[in-house]
């Protein structure tokens, strides 16, 4: 299966925002969101053995660092995008080394430490994603480092439930249990009361908190290449504020917006 088709068949926001870059630039981000999906799905899939996982996820890793000795039609064009915008390795193999995490369950015990794997699987993928859509100034990294955080975060949050339901994991810090009087084992029980209310206000203080770290990083100079970053900030702000408004009914519902809704703030953006 090559990157288009993955692409295709991606229900994603980030898939969804792709389709306001120029042709050249999303056939790149095409790849690049391809390579992402590519290797989340090795991580997640549960019909195989932990360690067949990790032994694919390594096979990537050695393939962006030494070069694939020999490469599928897809790790051609993952390669050829690295050389043609001279993507670190580094970024890339962060990328992996945050899925590998998703291969057991995790603990994390504070938001510091957390902020350690949001940064892997999703600040990294902001920093390649501002370079594949032209932004060149230094602010716009911190802008992309800032808005991979809010965004990852607000994923956690609407996937509390499904993340329980799958392996027992708990992405939200320990620490922050803690402080509102809850255990793992009520979350892992789906305890609904106030003290989880309370916790799940306050990490979405802390999701807006980064939003607005966002805004004000968003370099003006940049601003035009960075209107698919900005779309995704929007949706996702926006389901945040949904859960918010709606008292995190996280282990009843997923929270989504509709296909009308996001092409409206599509829609908004291109004519902005």
């Amino acid at each position: 299966m090559n990157s288009s088709e993955i692409t295709r068949q991606a229900k994603s926001n980030l898939a969804f925002a792709l389709h306001i870059l120029p042709r050249e630039r999303r056939d790149d981000m095409i790849v690049f969101y391809a390579f992402c999906r590519v290797i989340d799905d090795i991580a997640d899939e549960e019909s195989l053995p932990v360690a067949q996982r990790i032994e694919q996820l390594d096979a990537w890793r050695k393939g962006i660092v030494e070069g694939f000795a020999q490469p599928t039609d897809f790790q051609k064009e993952v390669a050829t995008l690295q050389q043609k915008f001279q993507i670190p390795a580094d970024l890339l193999v962060a990328i992996i080394d945050g899925c590998m995490m998703d291969t057991r369950p995790q603990r994390f015990a504070t938001w510091q430490e957390l902020q350690g794997y949001t940064w892997k699987v999703a600040c990294a993928v902001g920093l390649v994603s501002i370079q594949l859509f032209g932004a060149t100034t230094p602010a716009a990294k911190d802008y992309a480092v800032a808005l991979g955080h809010a965004l990852q975060l607000t994923n956690i949050l609407r996937d509390v439930g499904e993340d329980i339901d799958n392996g027992g994991r708990i992405y939200l810090p320990l620490d922050d249990l803690e402080r509102f009087q809850l255990t793992e084992k009520d979350l892992l029980e789906k305890t609904y009361d106030q003290r989880f209310l309370s916790m799940m206000h306050f990490q979405a203080q802390r999701a807006q908190a980064l939003y607005a770290d966002a805004a004000k990083l968003l370099p003006k100079d940049d601003e035009k290449f960075l209107i698919a970053a900005e779309v995704m900030h929007e949706i996702y702000q926006t389901v945040l504020d949904q859960m918010m408004a709606d008292h995190f009914r996280v282990f009843e519902k997923r929270y989504a917006l509709s296909k009308f809704h996001k092409m409206a703030i599509l829609a908004k953006h291109l004519l902005f």
